[in-house]
């Protein structure tokens, strides 16, 4: 089928990278994927991947719009960070990648980063401003779980704080990578385990290390199985990030932003906690923040 989109919407990660041919008025034409994403590319390599993935698309020449990874020190040109507090996206910081396809006009949109405590942002900065864009006047804290969970304190339309953390990350070297990946073989999951996990991490989190290998202990002489392992892991990890990011869950409106599997995991441990937190979709929050910086946007202002 012929595709002729006004614009594309391109998220480039670490891992993939993601396309979707968009219609003038932000409906979705079509969508790819690829596995070829910043970490797997060569600054030359960016533009021919881009057009391997879209290049049915480009007869109409329409403008790319990207975020991720793809402007990182690495990627395929810097898009220097941004400092907090401001609002997520400013198309003026908008950054046009170099190009030798003329079919091509491709500009990045820039991360986040915050001097004190240190940290930064890319790809989430454009799932917030979608968000802000799906819940408009939204005051309140976005947790945007993942291999770098991120907790966002937002207000008046504004990125006023935020605090990574490395769950998502440790909880794959652990279960695949460390002495705990024995007792963790094969599938399925156990909810009792997970909130066992999360209970005794927001009660005793200095007790994390000791937690951990009890895990290990268990599966040798008392019958832990892998699927109550692997729960009780996911719990340990995110209630200790629980504990540590109570400041901006206690008492405060929580969105998850984030794949359905692993934002329901944190909406258990939150409402164990008396915080029902709303979800959203990763991919919609994606889309609507990359059509705020659309030409078609900037057209209907």
């Amino acid at each position: 089928m012929s595709v002729d989109p006004a614009w594309i919407a391109v998220d480039w990660g670490t891992s993939n990278l993601r396309a979707w041919a968009m219609s003038g008025d932000g409906r979705v034409l079509a969508e790819a994927s690829s596995d070829e994403g910043m970490g797997k590319l060569s600054r030359d390599g960016f533009e021919p991947a881009l057009v391997r993935l879209i290049g049915p698309w480009l007869a109409g020449r329409p403008p790319v719009v990207a975020c991720g990874m793809v402007g990182s020190r690495q990627g395929w040109c810097e898009a220097p960070y941004r400092a907090v507090p401001c609002v997520p996206l400013d198309r003026a910081a908008l950054v046009m990648a170099p190009v030798s396809d003329v079919r091509l006009k491709v500009a990045i949109a820039p991360g986040l980063k915050q001097t004190s405590p240190a940290d930064v942002m890319r790809g989430e900065e454009t799932q917030i401003a979608g968000a802000l864009r799906l819940l408009p006047g939204y005051d309140g804290v976005l947790c945007l779980p993942g291999t770098h969970s991120k907790w966002v304190h937002v207000s008046a339309g504004e990125v006023v704080s935020f605090q990574t953390f490395m769950t998502g990350e440790m909880f794959a070297l652990l279960s695949e990578a460390s002495v705990l990946r024995h007792g963790m073989q094969g599938g399925g999951w156990d909810e009792a385990a997970f909130d066992a996990g999360v209970s005794d991490a927001l009660s005793k989190p200095e007790k994390l290390g000791a937690r951990l290998f009890s895990l290990r202990a268990e599966g040798l002489i008392a019958g832990l199985t892998p699927q109550a392992a692997r729960a009780r892991l996911s719990g340990l990890l995110i209630g200790t990030e629980l504990a540590a990011a109570k400041p901006y869950w206690l008492g405060q409106r929580v969105t998850l932003i984030g794949a359905e599997t692993l934002s329901a995991a944190y909406a258990r441990a939150l409402a164990s906690q008396c915080v029902e937190a709303l979800r959203l979709s990763a991919t919609d929050c994606t889309l609507a923040g990359l059509s705020a910086l659309s030409p078609m946007t900037e057209a209907a202002r």
